[in-house]
């Protein structure tokens, strides 16, 4: 579940990618969308998601439902501010006991700017749910250059502690950001089709990028 609370953080962009690194790694998976709002998963990744309501339990059983029906992985865009709906859903079915009663591991991805509020929720987070799930910070430096709050916070050792992983999202030029979300292309689509999208040298940065960054998902590769 790709989440972190805090809108801004670039959840959606952190999901996105790790959509085209389950694609081109070969891995099965389907993609529940949650972010009514946005729908980045719809958008760009269509064939391979579906959309879920937080609010209804039929819709969000989708997501235990996909995990359950066949040896593949479900990757859950979360909206920002659906800590409480998730919670509310996952008590009222007992979630956690049920996934580990059928071996389904949770892993729960925090997206983090590093700011206040991204470490404050991380702890919220540690708190609430403990080592039911495993989970994995990302450092998006797509979002800030600093993260000495989060690294120095109790929260990420607690998290460490418990056996959670740490990973680095590098930052993509915004412009070259910008083209790729203007035209609804998949970052597959961005670096490989030539045309009206990107020029050669943005390809190549962007290329650059997206390699950095499955090096990034290959170090906990146990995890997902």
């Amino acid at each position: 579940m790709m989440g972190g609370e805090k809108g801004g953080v670039g959840k959606s962009v952190v999901a996105r990618t790790l959509a085209q690194y389950l694609i081109d790694r070969n891995y099965p998976f389907v993609g529940v969308d949650a972010d009514s709002s946005h729908g980045a998963l719809l958008r760009y990744y269509s064939p391979f998601t579906q959309a879920a309501d937080l609010e209804v339990f039929a819709s969000t059983d989708q997501i235990m439902d996909r995990a359950l029906g066949a040896d593949r992985r479900v990757l859950v865009d979360l909206p920002a501010q659906s800590a409480r709906a998730l919670r509310r859903w996952m008590d009222a079915g007992d979630v956690i006991a049920f996934a580990r009663d059928m071996n389904v591991r949770l892993v729960s991805w925090h997206v983090s700017d590093g700011g206040f509020d991204s470490v404050n929720e991380l702890a919220r987070a540690r708190q609430t749910f403990g080592n039911a799930v495993t989970f994995v910070v990302v450092r998006n430096f797509g979002r800030s250059p600093d993260f000495t709050q989060l690294d120095s916070s109790a929260a990420l050792s607690s998290v460490l502690e418990g056996g959670g992983r740490v990973i680095d999202m590098p930052a993509l030029d915004s412009a070259i950001m910008y083209k790729i979300d203007q035209l609804g292309s998949s970052f597959w689509t961005a670096v490989n089709e030539s045309g009206d999208s990107l020029s050669a040298m943005e390809r190549r940065r962007a290329a650059l990028w997206l390699g950095r960054a499955y090096q990034a998902f290959d170090f906990i590769g146990d995890v997902i």
